[in-house]
């Protein structure tokens, strides 16, 4: 084990006067199905966290999310806590045909911290990349956070995973300032 740093960007997006669209009409015809926060779903937000991140980077800089019980404690505190914005909080399930068992495939999670909508995770898994997910599932979260009385919003974001830089730059938002995060990695 040794000690390495993650480079990484505060994001921020302005609310105020965003009218950004989350609407998706042919989400349902390819499978896709969304569904609004509730308890009962913790398990499947955790789910489709462990899929999504497993395998990347983010796993490295974060352990929890390599594992199954660590992305399932982790919807457990982020529910769990006061600052908690239910409207900011999606799941997206999946269906390879009509009758078929759902599977979840995308979630994302927001607080308020600060005054500010704070997304902690979006993640989509690999097999379902490329379909306009997250965007999708972003624009679901600033609503959210928009409804819940919010004008701001941000996030973090690994510099190295540039996919998801200029997914969030083409949303609206600004990279604000770099933070860095110290973690322990094996073979380092």
């Amino acid at each position: 084990m040794g000690m390495t740093y993650f480079r990484r960007y505060r994001m921020e997006m302005n609310l105020r006067d965003w009218s950004g669209s989350w609407d998706a009409p042919d989400m349902a015809a390819r499978g896709y199905e969304w569904v609004a926060f509730d308890e009962g779903l913790v398990r499947e937000h955790a789910a489709a966290k462990f899929q999504s991140f497993r395998s990347e980077m983010d796993a490295d800089v974060f352990p929890c999310l390599g594992r199954r019980d660590g992305c399932l404690r982790l919807m457990r505190e982020i529910t769990s806590r006061a600052a908690f914005v239910p409207e900011a909080t999606w799941l997206i399930r999946y269906r390879d045909r009509p009758g078929g068992r759902p599977i979840p495939v995308g979630t994302i999670q927001g607080l308020n911290l600060d005054e500010w909508g704070a997304v902690q995770n979006l993640g989509v898994v690999p097999e379902h990349r490329g379909n306009g997910l997250g965007r999708m599932l972003m624009m679901r979260s600033a609503a959210g956070f928009k409804s819940a009385g919010l004008e701001r919003m941000h996030l973090e974001v690994t510099t190295a995973n540039t996919h998801a830089v200029r997914l969030y730059e083409r949303i609206g938002f600004r990279q604000a300032k770099v933070v860095y995060k110290a973690c322990e990695v094996a073979g380092v």
